[in-house]
């Protein structure tokens, strides 16, 4: 094992990872858990939920470290961050539906309304949309608005100019509002008054 100071690079440090260089992954951790555990808590009432979603973030750095495309890791981890703390609401849900009093009467906190929205993403008609919508669009629209990924962010993720996401988020939305329609169309008006 080598010596990590500041001067490394996040994608240098991914690549030790990936060479199983656990003080790379201490040097990681140490320099984006910080941020990582502070915007996690903005999105979940549980703090013990949150710490759990860290850990396994940096869990997954390790096991996934090679799959990584170089560059600032900021975005990759906040990614890899949002997604398991879906996983994690999806867990919870499912432990709620089995528990027979409601959380709230047993004095648990309730979720977040951004709780509530993220996993309304996943198994409402706006995850069923999503699925209708091309591939690359949809990560970008995934990296932007679940991820809550800046233009700059997304671009580093995704590996691809930020005003080629600024069009294929606009594209994304387009698309997701013509699959929302199909999946829950609008009754159409009867016309008002009668023949002329």
């Amino acid at each position: 094992m080598r010596g990590h100071g500041e001067s490394d690079t996040d994608a240098a440090l991914l690549r030790a990872v990936a060479d199983g260089d656990a003080a790379a992954l201490a040097t990681l951790y140490d320099r984006h858990a910080g941020w990582l555990h502070a915007r996690l808590t903005r999105r979940c009432a549980d703090p013990e939920v949150a710490r759990e979603v860290l850990q396994d973030t940096f869990v997954t750095v390790w096991r996934s470290a090679a799959g990584h495309r170089g560059g600032e890791a900021g975005g990759w981890l906040w990614t890899i961050a949002a997604r398991r703390l879906v996983d994690a609401r999806r867990v919870q849900e499912r432990a709620a539906r089995v528990e027979t009093a409601p959380m709230d009467v047993l004095g648990a906190e309730a979720p977040s309304a951004e709780e509530r929205v993220l996993a309304g993403l996943e198994f409402g008609d706006v995850g069923t949309a999503l699925d209708r919508i091309s591939p690359e669009l949809r990560e970008v629209l995934r990296a932007t608005v679940v991820d809550g990924l800046t233009t700059r962010e997304a671009a580093r993720l995704l590996g691809i100019p930020e005003g080629t996401v600024k069009t294929r988020a606009m594209r994304a939305r387009a698309e997701l509002r013509a699959a929302l329609a199909q999946l829950s169309p609008t009754p159409t008006p009867a016309p008002a008054g009668g023949p002329a």
